[in-house]
């Protein structure tokens, strides 16, 4: 069987290391089963749908809202990419599971609005399924109610026309929604532990996501936070596909 295959799309190296390492812990998954691919060294490889079974789609300080004229070549090659996996996993061609910067580019590709008008603050937040999302296969068994862990400068405003929202919140109404049957995507990052969180906010403290002096202060906040149900949907998503 084709392995799974993590796509990074962070350039900071330290940040894309310790991410693809909670993908893999928290889907339960070996090295072997559980591939990865740097998007932002390379391009899609072109054997990329038979290479690998289904994609699980990292975070990334990049946004889909930025000007199209600040964005650089590598970016704007990305995301291409991204959305032609979001276009064959709603398809049905693949699997696919696309968090935080990613599921702005699932949004656009596929007909819905992103907009900054809906930034996240840094830190645990509680989101609530839907009733879509309490008959979803993944999403399904988790508690009616949940802790995650955000950090994002904008959201998506409505999801793509079809799609099924399966968790929402006051501060950002769309968290997550599936297409079809294999097209997943969370605006909370589903991976990190509680301390890998406030690893990777020491490698972004100073890029605006909050005040540097606050640092402290959240990642006390974090590392007290009960976060257990988000990583159970890396484990049926790799169960699953």
């Amino acid at each position: 069987m084709a392995p799974l295959v993590y796509v990074c799309v962070r350039p900071q190296q330290g940040a894309a290391a310790a991410e693809y390492e909670s993908f893999r812990t928290g889907s339960r998954l070996e090295p072997g089963e559980l591939e990865q691919w740097d998007l932002v060294g390379e391009p899609l490889p072109d054997d990329a749908f038979e290479r690998w079974r289904g994609f699980m789609v990292g975070g990334s300080p990049f946004n889909v809202t930025d000007p199209e004229s600040t964005k650089t070549d590598v970016q704007r090659r990305l995301e291409a990419d991204l959305a032609r996996i979001a276009e064959r996993a709603a398809a049905g061609e693949t699997a696919a599971l696309f968090t935080c910067f990613g599921i702005g580019v699932v949004t656009r590709t596929l007909g819905g609005s992103v907009t900054r008008g809906y930034p996240e603050d840094t830190g645990p937040s509680i989101v609530t399924l839907t009733d879509a999302g309490r008959r979803d296969p993944l999403f399904g068994g988790l508690a009616p109610a949940f802790t995650v862990l955000t950090a994002h400068k904008e959201g998506s405003a409505t999801p793509p026309p079809g799609a099924m929202l399966l968790a929402t919140n006051d501060g950002c109404p769309v968290q997550a929604y599936r297409v079809g049957e294999r097209l997943y995507a969370t605006q909370f990052h589903p991976e990190p532990t509680t301390r890998a969180f406030t690893e990777r906010m020491a490698v972004y403290r100073d890029d605006g996501y909050f005040a540097a002096t606050d640092y402290d202060r959240i990642a006390g906040q974090v590392l007290a936070a009960s976060v257990t149900e988000p990583n159970r949907i890396l484990r049926g998503f790799a169960h699953t596909f």
